[in-house]
Formats: C-alpha cells, structure tokens, sequence
C-alpha cells in the first residue's frame, strides 16, 4: 500500500505555481474557526451543576432575560432538564426537587427572604458607607478599573443580590454577556423588577441564573470576569467558593470582590479581641487572609483597595 502510494505521486505533475495571494486592505476577512469556535462556547456558557457538562439547549439562542425564559435546557450526561420558572434560571442542584429541602446557613436563608430582598435597595444598602463602602457609583468605577484586561469577555455578577451591580455591568456596554447570579430567588425577582422599571432595554443584555456560588453552572475555563460585591463574608465556605470562580475563570480572567474586613491595621487590639472569626456571625476575614485565600486557590496579581472596615481585591487566573 505504501508503495503504491509513492508510485502515484510520482505520477502526478505538481501544481502550477502562483504568486502568493495579498488581500485588499478593504476586504474583511472572515470569521476565523477560533472565533467562531468562541462564540459557539459563549451560546453554550451554561452547564449542568452536577457533572459541569454543557447543557443541550432547545428554544430561542442568545443570553438574556426573554431568550433563556423561552429555551429548555437539558444535561445529556445526567439526564436532568432545567426549566426557567418566574423569570430566572434555576441551575442548583436541588432544581425541580419536591421532598428534599437543604438546611442553610442562617446568613444565606436572611437574603432569600422577601423583606430583605425587597429593602435590600431601599435603604439596606445606603448603611455600608457607615463602614467605609465609598457608594455603588464609586465601587463600579473601582471595579471598571479592575476589569479592564476582560472587556468584551462574559462577566458573572455571583451574588448579585438585588442586581445593583449587574444591571451597571449590562448597561456600560464593555461586556459581551452579563449574568445576575444569586442563590436567592426573590433577590432575582428584584432584579427583574428593576430592570423593568429602569431601562427596559437591559432585558436584552442581562440573563438571571439561580445558582450556588460553591458549584457554578459553568464548564472550565469559560469565563472571562467574576464580581462579588458585598458577599464573601455571606458565604458558608470563602474558600470552596473562591476555588469554584478560580474554575471557571479563563487564563487571565479577572475576579473582583467586595468585602466587610474583620479588622484592619489600626484597629485596637481590644476591639480585635472582641472580633474574633469564632464570635461572627459572617465569614468576615482581614485582608491578609483574602489574600492568602485568594492566592492559595491559585489565583495571582492580588491587589486591593481599603477604606476602613470597606475593600475591595481584585486577582487574576493565570
């Protein structure tokens, strides 16, 4: 067979030889397969938070608030189907269960409460500059500041609360896809109202996922930029949360947080006594523990910016 094969080939002239081909300076060129490949894996962001495989995906295309509503979303893996249901996508893991119920943190079930979510904007909020939290405008500039290696990329608001930050992320245009995501349903539900009454048109831009921090519904390596504000110190577990964004960040992604410190280098020592971890009822660390966390999960180029009991840092995927 060989053989046969080099016979052939000797057989066959060459080909004529042209001179190479220069394109015109007008010409666009096209999509190239990587390009195309990208944005295929942006349509397909959402994945199964069991096994983390990419979820089939039936309905209307795009990532926003009506699209995602209209579509169902299938794990071909563990042949469970996920469905939009008030205006949010469902992806925890206990999505659609009717006997189990999870017993959560006291600092988790507080923000799934309607009171809280409801005041959350209306003047919860507006209490954080007691601690050093300089404003939403000034923080989103801060994280703009922050996020400037993942314009065009997707950003992932986890957290969002009440969607503050995420509608401000939509609505600036450096993003090719925002997503609100919150363990909270009626926190998505402010979201919505929001942004409803707001600016209609951010419906087009922004998507609401329920998720769980700690096993997000995304593949490896898929996103481009992850905010936090005003969250760390809620969550059960800093640590398997700030693992879990170092997943799915892509190589050079960048992570950005918001904070309330335990304490910081002037505080008193006898008021550091009386702030001991074990006598908080939130995950409220210094700045020297974020960031050996956030460094210890493996993310790199920590910064951070302190105002009082405020910070905000910012690390990066390698």
């Amino acid at each position: 067979m060989v053989s046969h094969s080099l016979s052939l080939r000797f057989l066959i002239p060459p080909p004529p030889k042209f001179p190479p081909f220069i394109p015109l300076a007008s010409a666009a060129a096209p999509p190239s397969l990587e390009a195309t490949s990208k944005d295929n894996a942006r349509l397909n962001i959402l994945a199964c938070p069991i096994c983390f495989q990419p979820l089939t995906r039936k309905g209307a295309t795009g990532l926003n608030l009506e699209a995602i509503y209209r579509s169902g979303f299938k794990c071909e893996t563990c042949s469970k189907s996920y469905s939009s249901k008030n205006i949010f996508l469902d992806l925890t893991i206990t999505a659609a269960s009717e006997e189990y119920a999870e017993n959560r943190p006291t600092s988790t079930e507080l923000f799934r409460s309607p009171v809280v979510s409801f005041l959350y904007e209306r003047g919860w909020r507006q209490n954080f500059n007691r601690s050093g939290f300089p404003g939403p405008e000034e923080e989103f500039k801060m994280a703009q500041e922050y996020f400037k290696p993942a314009e065009g990329g997707l950003l992932v608001d986890v957290s969002c609360g009440s969607g503050l930050f995420s509608r401000k992320f939509a609505m600036c245009g450096s993003y090719s896809g925002v997503i609100a995501l919150d363990f909270s349903e009626n926190m998505l539900r402010q979201c919505y109202d929001f942004t409803k009454k707001e600016e209609p048109s951010l419906s087009n831009k922004l998507a609401l996922v329920r998720a769980d921090v700690a096993r997000l519904p995304f593949p490896s390596a898929s996103v481009d930029a992850v905010h936090a504000g005003a969250a760390l110190h809620c969550w059960p577990s800093p640590s398997n949360a700030i693992a879990e964004i170092t997943r799915v960040l892509r190589s050079g992604g960048v992570f950005v947080g918001t904070t309330f410190l335990r304490y910081t280098a002037s505080t008193p020592p006898i008021i550091k006594l009386f702030r001991q971890r074990s006598l908080q009822p939130y995950s409220y660390l210094t700045e020297e523990e974020i960031e050996d966390l956030c460094k210890s999960c493996g993310l790199v180029n920590y910064s951070s910016k302190v105002q009082q009991s405020f910070i905000m840092f910012s690390a990066q995927k390698p």
